[in-house]
């Protein structure tokens, strides 16, 4: 069997396998993903229309170009979904990951998620690590630890780290007031990255951050975060939506490329060890 045959029964088996998941049949879509044209985003997990969304089986591989590199594969493969307004995409991704890891801690990580699109959509694509010089990339970065902040888990020495035992820890004091001026004091002693303002330090109003890169190594915090997102545990790993804008040039009937990452906590992946897909066709339906 030559390679493209192949190729394509590699495909036809994938889309078999997740068309009939869960006892369900499910629309699949395994050259691009697909991106259904809707008056109202699904903005969560759970809800009922991503089940008529198709689904991409998005194949993923090391990131092994630049240190520290990811030797050896563990998440190999997420399924995707996208659904736009027009004017902004909500992509859900879902994939196994366990044990799940939504704490960090020394060698300790927690599991995420990334989508990539390119900042300007143009006849070529730029390099899918992370962009150029002249091309970068809009990057919507999802955190376990953030999601669990959002959801309630105290931003508390305790709560991050419920076997520790310490004598004083000057932010459990019930004698201190939120934002009063001993509290800030203390802040800037015993918290300079919170007391200097640091979004990475929480606590979190949302569990994503919108970042660009212009390739490898220069990835940074966008103006501001315009993004949202929501996360849910499953049985066998993680569902993830992901709000955001259309990139630039990219309207209903158009056609441009995305691309995922996904971080396993549990298997030391953080920063650069990560598993990733290349770009992927990206059509969005609708049009003039």
């Amino acid at each position: 069997m030559d390679r493209f045959r192949t190729g394509a029964f590699f495909l036809c088996v994938a889309g078999a396998a997740l068309a009939c998941s869960g006892g369900t049949r499910r629309a699949v879509s395994p050259a691009e993903v697909r991106v259904v044209k809707s008056a109202k985003l699904p903005v969560t997990p759970d809800d009922p229309a991503w089940a008529g969304v198709p689904v991409h089986p998005a194949q993923l591989l090391p990131q092994d170009v630049v240190e520290p590199r990811l030797l050896a594969p563990t998440t190999t493969a997420l399924e995707a979904q996208a659904v736009t307004d027009g004017t902004q995409v909500a992509f859900r991704l879902t994939w196994s990951a366990l044990p799940r890891s939504d704490r960090t801690g020394p060698a300790v990580f927690g599991d995420a998620c990334a989508v990539q699109l390119p900042a300007a959509t143009g006849l070529d694509a730029p390099n899918p690590m992370m962009g150029e010089a002249t091309r970068p990339v809009e990057i919507t970065y999802w955190r376990a630890t953030w999601q669990a902040t959002v959801d309630g888990r105290p931003d508390t020495l305790t709560a991050l780290y419920p076997n520790a035992k310490v004598d004083h820890y000057p932010f459990e004091s019930a004698s201190l007031m939120p934002g009063s001026p001993e509290q800030l004091a203390m802040a800037k002693r015993y918290a300079p990255a919170r007391a200097m303002g640091n979004t990475m330090a929480g606590p979190r109003d949302r569990p994503v951050q919108d970042l660009v890169a212009s390739g490898p190594g220069t990835l940074r915090p966008a103006d501001r975060t315009v993004s949202t997102g929501a996360g849910k545990a499953t049985e066998a790993g993680w569902s993830v939506v992901i709000v955001r804008p259309l990139p630039k040039g990219v309207k209903p009937g158009a056609r441009s490329q995305v691309a995922f990452a996904v971080w396993q906590g549990s298997k030391g992946e953080a920063g650069a060890r990560k598993m990733r897909s290349g770009w992927i066709p990206l059509a969005v339906e609708g049009g003039p």
